[in-house]
């Protein structure tokens, strides 16, 4: 095969290979984003921000403080807390479209969540960094497992998401969420 046919059977195949590549890509991609938008931010959270050709106005990393807040240029201190990852983004394009930026393209997303905290009758005891789809069975073994005389059955949750902060009593398949205080308590038996 020549040169000549090379370069034109390429050209045929390019636009398959790149459809071919890019629906590979976008299942992950897609199910990251799902859980970003659901995700409400919190202190402790980390969140990267990226504007398009401004590198002045992109960072790797912020720190959600303890006030809820991240310190961004132009805007100062901004409340991050209790809005979601687009929801900031949103927030961001509006506060510098009309006086910093003609037509700015932002993208928020969530790099590190908060950790979670598991207590009580497991190996390890303490803060445990969060990832998304996490039961309670994983968690358990992310602070190294049951003790001998752990329920293996059931724990306490305390979860940042209830304004009430009531324990419940959760089974193994809880789905873990940043924030949560777990107690794995022992049995009787």
């Amino acid at each position: 095969m020549n040169s000549a046919n090379s370069t034109i059977l390429f050209y045929k195949l390019y636009p398959l290979l790149l459809v071919l590549v890019t629906s590979l890509a976008l299942p992950g991609m897609a199910r990251a984003q799902v859980y970003d938008d659901g995700y409400i931010l919190n202190s402790g959270d980390s969140v990267r921000i990226h504007v398009y050709g401004e590198e002045d106005l992109s960072f790797d990393s912020l720190l959600v403080g303890q006030n809820g807040r991240i310190s961004y240029p132009f805007l100062g201190e901004l409340t991050v807390i209790g809005k979601s990852a687009s929801q900031l983004q949103a927030e961001l394009t509006a506060s510098l479209k009309p006086d910093y930026l003609v037509d700015p393209r932002i993208s928020v997303s969530v790099i590190k969540y908060r950790p979670f905290f598991v207590n009580g009758e497991v190996q390890r005891p303490g803060g445990v960094d969060f990832q998304p789809g996490l039961t309670l069975r994983k968690a358990i073994s992310l602070a190294g497992g049951f003790t001998e005389r752990a329920n293996k059955k059931r724990a306490l949750v305390i979860s940042d998401s209830d304004p009430d902060r009531k324990e419940q009593e959760v089974g193994l398949d809880y789905k873990v969420q940043p924030g949560d205080i777990i107690t794995v308590q022992d049995t009787f038996f």
